[in-house]
């Protein structure tokens, strides 16, 4: 167990699986409290009840622009603090635009984009009166080189790195560090609309990670000294070829 995550509490959206829950079972595991996020609250109180009494479930829309914003309340309520946030939920959309349907493109957008930011901006306050913390994104290797499948999913990442990079800026005076993982191709439930012939390909050739490779990489920036801030971490599996 790593000490240093004793009496430091974490919040985590998209939490119930995937990388945000391994991100969740790492921080445990180190000694931190966490807040998991998510909203399917049935499959919160499963993933909650097997990390231990540590780790706390908070049910949230993070689509819900009331929910989204009063969160902040929620986790102090339930947790005690707040230092680390991972805004991590995320939704997936690839094809070719031509064939594509703009109502999904909304849904990745909202979620990605906008509903990132605006979980951000919630919890901002107090980790700026505390003048102490960190945020990390979930971005994607898709938000640093243009995949062109995937034109609507690479555009909103494209958006959080910009987001990552502009705020990190601002909040670096705050004691506040800011940082995105960005992975390529992770075996998630946002692959869950690959076709199995592609899925059984990838997996076969090695181009897929497991989501326990980016909690790794989390860990890794949370574990710097405070005076310096892995602003982007990429983590590819070797076949990928970008």
């Amino acid at each position: 167990m790593n000490e240093s995550f004793k009496g430091r509490v974490a919040a985590i959206t998209g939490a119930a699986s995937g990388i945000g829950l391994e991100c969740a079972r790492a921080l445990v595991d180190a000694g931190a409290r966490v807040v998991l996020i998510d909203r399917d609250g049935d499959k919160l109180a499963q993933v909650c009840k097997a990390l231990g009494p540590e780790a706390l479930a908070l049910t949230v829309d993070l689509l819900k622009p009331e929910e989204n914003s009063s969160m902040l309340p929620r986790i102090l309520a339930l947790a005690g603090g707040l230092h680390i946030f991972h805004a991590n939920a995320g939704a997936y959309v690839g094809g070719d635009v031509v064939e594509g349907h703009p109502d999904e493109w909304d849904r990745v957008l909202n979620l990605n984009v906008n509903a990132a930011f605006r979980s951000v901006h919630a919890v901002l306050p107090h980790l700026v009166a505390q003048k102490s913390g960190d945020i990390i994104f979930t971005s994607s290797i898709a938000g640093i080189v243009p995949v062109a499948w995937e034109p609507i999913y690479t555009a909103s990442k494209f958006a959080v790195q910009a987001f990552v990079h502009t705020t990190r800026r601002q909040l670096s005076k705050h004691g506040v560090r800011v940082g995105a993982v960005a992975p390529g191709p992770v075996v998630t439930a946002l692959l869950d609309d690959w076709p199995k012939a592609k899925m059984d390909e990838a997996l076969a050739s090695g181009s897929l990670m497991q989501p326990k490779e980016v909690a790794d990489c989390v860990m890794f920036m949370l574990t710097r000294p405070r005076n310096v801030t892995i602003r982007d971490i990429v983590v590819l599996p070797n076949s990928v070829d970008l």
